[in-house]
């Protein structure tokens, strides 16, 4: 590791790289062991010189947003974490926004309304960032990235910097083509309209105030914690199973939203595991339909 840290330290800003960096304090879980090595990327150019010697030492690294949709293991992450949070800048210019990967998509949001933009409204209150949102084509109350989005910049597995289209990205159900070519995204353009602004305003309020009321938003999860089965409801299948407030160790089903899993204070990670595994048993036994997670499990096992 010592040969790594001093190649780095040549190429960027000592006080950018962290070490054993606690990742409870980087997912919305609150759970995690420590990273390796942690290091927060100030912009496109420096990402991209790290990537490029982290791939000719072939070191392993994994790109971080605000860790909203990530279960990180107890043992931590081996390698570098690159987080991309400090990735940020936002441009309204008449019908669109640019954003750079690490702003959060509240402050998309804002932006949004500030100029009486309407189309982002749906995004205002999912806890995560653009790239995140992007990587997973995240979506709320019938709207997703894909309905919005115009082109990104990315950083391709080459290390080159290039702009991809909309029906470039494949985007799906929760998915996207950067979860399989390796293109880390540095920014999104995304195509809205012109709309009033008290309107937009109001609509996001009454958004965040249905999640507020029918999300457990007072403890520590990922969010929808599964993907919609075809033809179901997550929530409903893990509820008619009877596991509404089912808990293991401070990891539990959420009794306010049973599609939440959610951490009560104390869980760690293999907590959590553990009762989404014994959530996928029960649901499968009982209806035959096996759940997919939304969140994606990372770090040595």
């Amino acid at each position: 590791m010592e040969n790594i840290l001093k190649k780095l330290r040549e190429i960027i800003n000592s006080d950018s790289i962290l070490l054993n960096e606690p990742m409870s304090e980087h997912t919305t879980f609150k759970t995690g062991g420590n990273a390796d090595i942690f290091i927060k990327i100030g912009s496109a150019d420096e990402l991209k010189k790290i990537i490029c010697l982290l791939k000719s030492e072939n070191y392993p690294y994994f790109v971080l947003g605000k860790g909203s949709n990530l279960l990180v293991s107890d043992k931590g992450i081996r390698g570098v974490v690159l987080y991309m949070g400090g990735l940020k800048g936002i441009v309204a210019e008449g019908e669109s926004v640019t954003s750079y990967s690490g702003n959060s998509l509240a402050s998309v949001a804002g932006e949004c309304l500030k100029n009486s933009l309407t189309g982002f409204e749906f995004a205002s209150g999912i806890p995560g960032t653009v790239g995140g949102a992007m990587y997973m084509n995240a979506g709320a109350y019938g709207s997703e990235m894909n309905d919005i989005i115009e082109s990104v910049v990315v950083l391709d597995k080459d290390n080159n910097i290039v702009k991809r289209n909309k029906d470039e990205l494949k985007l799906g159900y929760r998915s996207s083509v950067i979860q399989e070519n390796g293109d880390i995204l540095i920014s999104a353009k995304y195509r809205l309209k012109k709309g009033d602004k008290e309107k937009i305003r109001q609509k996001m309020s009454e958004l965040n105030l249905r999640r507020k009321e029918k999300q457990p938003l007072e403890f520590a999860s990922a969010g929808s914690t599964f993907k919609r089965p075809k033809g179901y409801f997550a929530g409903k299948l893990i509820e008619d199973s009877g596991l509404k407030g089912f808990e293991h160790c401070g990891a539990a089903v959420s009794d306010k939203h049973c599609g939440f899993i959610v951490n009560l204070g104390s869980a760690r990670t293999e907590d959590i595991l553990y009762v989404i595994d014994y959530v996928r048993d029960k649901v499968y036994n009982k209806f035959g339909v096996k759940l997919q997670t939304e969140v994606k499990f990372i770090g040595e096992k």
